[in-house]
């Protein structure tokens, strides 16, 4: 960590309670917004005990559900949203789900500011692998989350697009920022086990890099020490399926203080682990918190293998020591994190994944060492694609 930082981040309004989804209204009230489009997936847009309490949180602020995201996160969906928003005068969004269904209304947000054509801003995304932020104010965005990824206090935004080849890119601007953010345990237990589980795990990661991470503050050290110490509490428990108040509790606190600024415009903590997710599950039969469960360990062993990784505050999270020897203290570190892994029944091998060869190591180990993320890597450590293939290969 260095000794002087700026740390810069300005979160949305967090709302947190069982049925805290009935005051959505309130929130929208609050932000001047009179048309709210909610924006999640088919499979969440007609599960009643989802997006019933959320049309009723709305109320007459009501325009609309648009239930056609998906985990691809296609530029094209934008473009079908954009026209619903125009369709409908809607003036805010509410997405509802997990990651993908929040990265489309963020992207919605933005392309639907200005007057960009579809060809302009597809030609833009597949040059620079992103779509700049517009002059013109975006529309808000209230989030309900429904898993536990970790990335709704987020200005980050990841779309692909497929149209010329595979393109995937991202978003960073605090504009993108949710105005609101309601984490509902009721909505959460109806989320599937494996789905909640899986997401657990990128949502921990995140506390984990908090902490290692080169541009690391006092302020993230706080908030990610805080979380590790409820995940190691609370995921195991929700691993074994209990959805007690308790277990959701520190599961979805936890998780919301490992993101706590983590992914702000100008401060994201995400680093070495969320490269090596991004590389596996690209264009692979595994989401992200699958690929973190294979790969968390392993990276983690990496890091330690070559810079000290501050050790000593992640055992303090783990409440695992430090012990006296800095090689014992990483082995527990890795330990806590394969114990909470285990717990979550998450693959442990990359030879798991259906689609996945062993010659494409090398490929996808490229890809990581050219993910965004890894520029956030712990002072001291300058991966090169060939180090990652090795990380990959004992993955394997």
């Amino acid at each position: 960590m260095a000794a002087n930082y700026r740390f810069a981040y300005d979160p949305g309004t967090i709302v947190y309670g069982r049925n805290s989804v009935a005051r959505i209204e309130d929130e929208l009230e609050r932000i001047g917004a009179e048309r709210a489009l909610i924006v999640c997936g088919s499979t969440v847009g007609a599960t009643d005990s989802v997006i019933d309490p959320v049309v009723d949180g709305i109320g007459d602020r009501l325009a609309g559900v648009f239930d056609e995201t998906t985990p691809d996160k296609r530029l094209t969906t934008v473009f079908d949203g954009v026209d619903r928003m125009n369709a409908d005068d809607v003036d805010a969004l509410v997405s509802l789900g997990g990651g993908s269904s929040l990265d489309i209304a963020k992207v919605m947000s933005v392309v639907s500011a200005g007057d960009r054509s579809e060809e302009g801003v597809r030609s833009t995304f597949e040059r620079q692998r992103t779509i700049p932020m517009p002059e013109e104010e975006v529309v808000p965005i209230v989030a309900v989350p429904t898993t536990l990824a970790g990335s709704d206090l987020s200005a980050v935004a990841g779309i692909t697009a497929r149209e010329s080849g595979f393109t995937r890119g991202a978003l960073i601007g605090r504009r993108l920022m949710p105005e609101a953010l309601c984490y509902d345990p009721a909505l959460f237990e109806t989320t599937p086990h494996e789905i909640l589980c899986a997401s657990a795990m990128n949502g921990f990661d995140k506390a984990v890099e908090s902490l290692y991470a080169h541009n690391a503050t006092p302020i993230t050290d706080g908030t990610a020490v805080r979380s590790l110490r409820l995940l190691g509490r609370g995921l195991p428990r929700l691993g074994q399926g209990d959805r007690s108040e308790e277990t959701l509790h520190d599961s979805i606190v936890g998780t919301v203080l490992a993101q706590y600024g983590a992914l702000g415009g100008e401060n994201v903590t995400a680093s070495v682990i969320h490269s090596f997710g991004h590389g596996i599950s690209r264009g692979y039969a595994i989401q992200q918190g699958g690929a973190h469960g294979i790969i968390a360990p392993h990276a983690l062993r990496y890091v330690f293998d070559n810079v000290y990784g501050r050790r000593d505050l992640l055992a303090e999270g783990f409440d695992v020591g430090p012990a006296d020897d800095p090689d014992a203290t990483a082995a527990a570190v890795i330990d806590a994190v394969e114990t909470v892994r285990n717990a979550l029944d998450l693959p442990t091998g990359l030879r798991e994944i259906d689609d996945m060869s062993e010659s494409d190591l090398s490929e996808i180990a490229t890809d990581v060492a050219d993910d965004v993320m890894m520029t956030n890597a712990p002072d001291g450590l300058e991966p090169t694609a060939d180090e990652l293939e090795a990380v990959l290969r004992k993955a394997w």
